[in-house]
């Protein structure tokens, strides 16, 4: 099984924080360390899935700290999230826990209480910059929940296509209006676009915490896992029904989904025009025609 853990940041992406540096010289520091130690050890890393070509793992492991969002580790997920972006290989994404009963405790409140505002404000800039990035992904990707996802952590998992919840988790919501604040990295948006405006605000005023049924019955995850079988595991299955279709056509599907739901339905319905006539001249749309016709399992190239 490869494994990678961080990466160098693309030449794309170096031109891209040298102009943001310059513009905005107080917000963009990804490498501000907030620990001591000069090689901290990795809070993430990458694996190749050995039985399903295609599928990468993206895993959080900050088992001291229940994968709490720190610098560190939101630093390592954008470089990892960017290596599978471009990796040529990755045709979808599962991301998942390293740590035994546990997904994400939100943000690391001890790393936060060593912060200037300003710190804060530079924190908040990158965690929201690689949900972004997780959302603009352009192939699916499936949080696979096998442990409480509250606050950041259920912010990173919306992020996501799918949710797989663990059939054992018991806490899994927004519960940051408690603590007199509210869901700042996009909790707000993405669950009300999820479930709608006022099953969001049921939730997010009250802090409501949901144990993984109550979770799929709200609509906030897409599957639990049967007793017994990890998230992971469901989400593996999931992927597997996913990886039969054209490479390509998933793509296109994607972008249809998330651009055209922003969109009215005639913008939409452009939306989807276009992003089917990018596949019309594939060879695996032609592939797909002739493996029908001969009553056979199509091999799909991506071209």
């Amino acid at each position: 099984m490869l494994t990678l853990t961080r990466t160098h940041a693309s030449t794309a992406r170096f031109t891209r924080a040298l102009i943001l540096t310059h513009n905005h010289p107080h917000l963009v520091s990804l490498s501000r360390p907030y620990s001591t130690d000069p090689h901290p050890p990795a809070q993430a890393s990458l694996t190749r899935s050995p039985t399903l070509e295609g599928l990468s793992f993206i895993q959080l492991d900050r088992p001291k700290a229940k994968n709490a969002l720190s610098v560190q580790l939101i630093r390592e997920l954008r470089e990892l999230f960017e290596e599978v972006r471009f990796d040529g290989w990755t045709r979808a994404v599962i991301l998942r826990s390293a740590v035994p009963g546990s997904f994400c405790a939100g943000a690391d409140l001890k790393e936060r209480a060593t912060m200037s505002q300003l710190d804060v404000a530079r924190f908040l800039y990158n965690l929201r910059r690689l949900l972004g990035e997780i959302e603009d992904l352009p192939v699916p990707t499936i949080a696979a929940v096998d442990g409480p996802a509250l606050g950041g952590g259920l912010e990173l998992a919306l992020a996501c296509d799918l949710r797989v919840a663990g059939s054992t988790v018991t806490k899994i919501g927004l519960p940051e209006t408690r603590l007199a604040i509210i869901p700042g990295a996009g909790g707000t948006q993405r669950l009300s676009r999820l479930i709608g405006s006022s099953r969001a605000k049921d939730l997010i005023f009250a802090s409501k915490i949901l144990n993984a049924g109550e979770a799929e019955r709200a609509g906030v995850v897409n599957y639990v896992s049967a007793e017994g079988q990890s998230a992971s595991e469901k989400a593996e299955e999931v992927v597997g029904e996913m990886l039969q279709a054209g490479p390509l056509a998933l793509r296109a599907a994607k972008t249809a989904i998330d651009t055209g739901s922003q969109l009215d339905l005639e913008s939409g319905l452009d939306v989807e025009r276009l992003s089917y006539q990018t596949i019309l001249q594939t060879e695996d749309r032609l592939e797909g025609l002739k493996a029908f016709a001969e009553k056979r399992k199509p091999v799909y190239k991506g071209r």
